[in-house]
């Protein structure tokens, strides 16, 4: 009775003792959330759940990343790349990442109860989805260009009335000033200039002739400006606005679309029966638009006229990383992520009972709203907006700047020739700043008599 015991109870501990003995090999890949290095340890949610397993069932692991970078296929030569590979020659003894469970795979390794469910989506940039009421008359400039224009606006309104007031030839005759450049008079011939129409007085002086064609030829390239933006996003409007579902994709040519390749995610493309599954693969096929990682293909979208395709939970990360990307309601292609194993590996049946305890008791979910929580940073939405920005113009409002400099310079010396001229010829008045006040009835501002 007592050898019994002792073989019973020898027999219940064992596996506890083997599993301590040895120290299991686990292979994983880099992939935010899921595995991501902080100097010389790795965290994620991979990482924490690893820890949650090992306490749960009790053994010891040693993690490693895996070499070549990549999930799993095979390659031309028939043999399984990537940490399936790793399973399959006895490299590694566990598999935890983000890992698709296909029937492919199935055949060459266990996998245990998934640990997160999702589906195939694809993400954009918001302003591609943006809808066609957002594009209104003041759309082609933010509101800080539209700010910058009112302020040159006036700004050069009031060089054209010192202009005015400087050059002996803008000065009227002594009881006519009806026709002098004043301030309004300016700021009325500025604002038919704006819709190509003449209004005056007109300068007479060559600086006031000068300031006056400088704003023109500002005004003819901002309305180009103006003109070209707002027929640009007229055209995305219309063209990009209906891409909400994958069969709008496929439908469409103005902006291009991938997927990483040699993934789970482009295998269900190539060989899906469905119409507008298969179209979607021949595109990615023909364009070349596969990308290596899936960084890669969020980058690119970031970059504009690109659509990458992907698992909707790892899409939602990005989303929640980037203010600039949305990601499309429409899912397809249900699957899940689990732990692989080599083919009759005992440690599936206890990792699968561990892993539905965990997500029984809120765990799962816990660690999902941990790393996927939003960090999306305010400053991304000036990317945002297709609205042309100050600094896009900024060589405009430069000449514009430099222009009016030179016109008040020029009056200057308008002025200063005059006074020089009037010494010259003994006439009264020798200064013609006076003119700066012309609303005192100055004697001197009148010409002396010949």
């Amino acid at each position: 009775m007592k050898t019994c015991v002792i073989l019973v109870f020898w027999l219940v501990s064992a596996p506890s003792r083997t599993t301590d003995a040895k120290e299991i090999s686990i292979t994983t890949i880099e992939e935010e959330p899921y595995t991501m290095t902080r100097g010389s340890e790795l965290e994620g949610f991979c990482i924490d759940l690893l820890s949650q397993l090992s306490q749960k069932i009790g053994f010891r692991y040693d993690l490693h990343l895996v070499k070549d970078g990549r999930y799993g296929a095979i390659d031309t030569s028939g043999k399984w790349t990537g940490m399936i590979g790793e399973l399959v020659r006895g490299e590694a003894d566990l598999a935890v990442a983000p890992l698709t469970v296909t029937a492919a795979r199935e055949r060459f390794v266990d996998t245990t109860t998934p640990f997160m469910q999702t589906g195939l989506s694809f993400i954009l940039r918001n302003d591609v989805t943006s809808a066609r009421s957002s594009v209104g008359v003041m759309s082609p400039f933010s509101r800080d260009t539209w700010i910058g224009i009112f302020i040159a606006f006036l700004l050069t309104a009031f060089c054209m009335f010192l202009v005015g007031r400087i050059s002996p030839s803008e000065w009227a005759e002594p009881d006519t000033d009806d026709h002098s450049l004043t301030f309004s008079h300016s700021l009325w011939y500025l604002m038919g200039s704006l819709t190509l129409q003449g209004a005056g007085p007109h300068p007479k002086s060559p600086s006031g002739r000068l300031i006056s064609t400088i704003w023109w030829l500002f005004t003819i390239l901002l309305l180009a400006c103006y003109f070209s933006s707002f027929s640009l996003m007229m055209y995305t409007s219309n063209k990009q606005m209906s891409i909400q579902s994958f069969e709008d994709l496929a439908n469409q040519d103005v902006i291009d679309y991938g997927t990483v390749r040699s993934g789970a995610t482009m295998m269900f493309f190539k060989y899906s029966n469905n119409p507008v599954h298969r179209k979607i693969y021949q595109h990615m096929e023909h364009k070349k638009s596969f990308v290596s990682t899936m960084e890669e293909g969020v980058r690119r979208t970031q970059e504009g006229n690109f659509a990458f395709i992907g698992e909707a939970v790892s899409l939602e990360l990005a989303v929640a990383r980037y203010c600039t990307l949305t990601r499309s309601q429409d899912v397809i292609g249900m699957r899940s992520y689990a732990i692989a194993a080599p083919l009759g590996s005992p440690l599936v049946k206890n990792l699968s009972i561990a892993i539905l305890k965990l997500s029984e008791s809120g765990e799962l979910k816990y660690l999902h709203d941990k790393w996927w929580a939003s960090s999306c940073l305010p400053t991304d939405r000036t990317q945002l907006s297709p609205s042309l920005q100050p600094h896009d113009l900024l060589g405009l409002f430069l000449f514009l700047v430099v222009g009016s400099s030179v016109g008040l310079l020029l009056a200057l010396t308008e002025l200063l020739s005059r006074a020089r001229n009037q010494t010259k010829d003994g006439k009264v008045g020798s200064s013609g700043l006076c003119r700066l006040c012309y609303d005192q009835k100055c004697l001197n501002c009148r010409p002396a008599a010949s």
